[in-house]
């Protein structure tokens, strides 16, 4: 399964990253996530409720930083459990590149499941991995639109809320962190960070 995309974001790139590595936010900003812990500067624990069609778990997962680069960059890796639902685990690079008074964050994620979860079949997975992606960052958004008013007051309208690209593909990679971006996020459910 992958995913890849990118969102403009009116907040700075410092802003952007400070924000991807608080835990309190994530847990926020994470459908279904009732626990986000910091284990270490580069390691937390996750839990999480996920359903995919009839198969609703709850989820515990791991997340680790690698190859980070602040406030630039880094490398997530998640696993996740949800006991007879299933696993998930992989990886997602996500990337802040500053512009004007905002930054773009883009993020590729290459992420497997296992058990009733992947029995779903891929169409049904893809879409509720692009489902939480969506609902990730428009949580995101309204976070730090709260957290940086003053950031949203100057973006244009169009930029404060980015639209999906049509053209980014659909065939489920995720958080979010975000992500964490969507990966994250579907790592999480499965991810994230």
């Amino acid at each position: 399964m992958e995913m890849q995309g990118s969102r403009e974001l009116a907040i700075t790139q410092q802003q952007a990253w400070d924000a991807l590595n608080d835990p309190e936010v994530l847990k926020q900003c994470i459908p279904g996530c009732d626990k986000v812990e910091a284990h270490g500067p580069d390691a937390f624990s996750i839990g999480m409720a996920l359903k995919i069609g009839p198969v609703a778990a709850k989820f515990t997962g791991k997340i680790t930083l690698s190859d980070v680069n602040p406030p630039h960059s880094y490398t997530i890796s998640f696993e996740g459990q949800g006991g007879p639902a299933g696993f998930g685990k992989g990886n997602a690079k996500v990337l802040l590149t500053p512009h004007g008074s905002g930054n773009t964050l883009s993020y590729e994620v290459h992420a497997s499941v296992g058990g009733k979860v992947a029995q779903m079949g891929q169409r049904l997975i893809d879409g509720v991995a692009k489902s939480m992606a969506e609902d990730f960052f428009k949580r995101f958004d309204l976070a730090m639109q709260a957290r940086y008013p003053e950031a949203y007051a100057v973006a244009a309208p169009a930029e404060a809320v980015a639209a999906p690209d049509s053209s980014e593909p659909a065939t489920s990679r995720n958080a979010l962190w975000a992500v964490l971006a969507a990966a994250v996020v579907l790592g999480v459910y499965l991810w994230m960070r």
